[in-house]
């Protein structure tokens, strides 16, 4: 057994420190990245946030809204090897740019890829091979035999939360790196097996490994709000994944779920009584109605018994299930999320995301921000 005790950090942990800057406005803010990938030699353009892919999130229909913004998704692995055939074949050239395939490392996995590739040939540029545990000796063979076989495929491959394999990933073959265990809204890892890594601290550890080797990363999880987002940036992600932050919308599809509830106000009623009796009058409770969609983390016992049946007798549940407010079309959200960023780069002084990081010094803090009205807001 060994310990390690210097201090690991969560986004919740930290606060950007403010600083002089020249910029004058937010719209001054440049949030478009261009990478060119380590292994494939692809090119990228574009804001790099990312739709994680799960059930809810993960879909044609977030995708192509996404792509409209030059944003990046990777799609559900649960749509059908017709399914992405007719999507990927669609001549919409931001669903090439801005939309990834999803497997796991099985040879049904391998199979799959390979006869959508075999259809749609270009038009399918990204992959991501995605396992919630990227360090199993299975799984590097697999990202290594993978890019043997397709050079030109730009290969997303995680989870991991260490320097060291990311490092491997990339040597591996893979071009980014999704880092992150446990971290997410809906994922219980790290209850049910005591594993993970701070967040923050595991990006700026995996950004750093990457980036001395000409790589990238994804920070995939942890982020509750616009703020996280911009943290992660600033602790060097290239991509950040959102899964919890854009559930709840129309184009995850899923059942809207309506529960009223009792206000604890009272209205009055008045009725009239027949042909010109007294008015009675009565009190009711106000009735609230409120709308809600089903999010759950893809290791959930809700994700396997939708998708294999149930969970497997030699394995446990790794994620929940919560009911997220319905909140219309994910345009809101993503205008919330872009401005957050912005804001944050005219306080560090960075004119470009780009420049965010280098920009950026951290504060710990013990509360990053106040919330004695939490539970009273009515809007933003």
């Amino acid at each position: 057994m060994r310990l390690e005790e210097d201090i690991k950090l969560d986004y919740k942990d930290v606060l950007i420190r403010p600083k002089r800057s020249t910029l004058g406005s937010r719209k001054e803010v440049n949030l478009n990245r261009e990478f060119k990938f380590l292994n494939s030699k692809l090119a990228y353009k574009g804001v790099p946030i990312m739709a994680a892919n799960m059930d809810g999130v993960g879909t044609f229909e977030m995708a192509d809204v996404l792509a409209t913004g030059e944003m990046f998704s990777c799609l559900v692995k649960t749509y059908s090897v017709e399914q992405l055939i007719e999507y990927f074949n669609s001549n919409i050239s931001e669903r090439t740019d801005y939309v990834a395939m999803s497997i796991g490392i099985t040879d049904h996995d391998a199979a799959k890829f390979r006869d959508v590739y075999n259809e749609v040939g270009e038009n399918l540029k990204y992959v991501c091979i995605d396992v919630a545990n990227g360090y199993s000796e299975r799984f590097g063979t697999f990202v290594k035999e993978f890019r043997q076989q397709y050079h030109n495929v730009v290969i997303i491959a995680g989870n991991v939360v260490t320097g060291e394999m990311t490092e491997q990933l990339l040597l591996n073959g893979a071009d980014i790196v999704k880092v992150g265990i446990g971290p997410g809204s809906v994922c219980t890892t790290r209850i049910q097996t005591g594993v993970g890594y701070p967040q923050l601290s595991a990006v700026i550890k995996c950004a750093d490994a990457a980036h001395g080797l000409g790589g990238h990363i994804i920070a995939d999880g942890g982020c509750n709000c616009p703020g996280d987002v911009a943290k992660a940036f600033a602790g060097g992600a290239d991509f950040v994944m959102l899964g919890g932050m854009l559930a709840g919308h129309n184009e995850g599809g899923g059942d809207i779920v309506t529960k009223y509830y009792k206000t604890g106000e009272w209205v009055k009623e008045e009725q009239q009584a027949a042909q010109g009796g007294p008015i009675s009058v009565s009190w009711k409770d106000k009735i609230d109605r409120k709308q809600f969609i089903q999010f759950y983390g893809m290791s959930s016992s809700s994700a396997n018994k939708k998708h294999f049946g149930g969970l497997k007798d030699y394995r446990a549940s790794e994620g929940r299930t919560v009911l997220v407010p319905f909140r219309g079309s994910v345009a809101d959200t993503v205008q919330e999320i872009l401005g957050g960023i912005r804001s944050a780069c005219t306080y560090a002084g960075a004119k470009t995301l780009k420049q965010l990081s280098k920009c950026t010094t951290f504060i710990r803090c013990t509360q990053t921000h106040n919330n004695v009205y939490e539970n009273n807001t009515i809007g933003n």
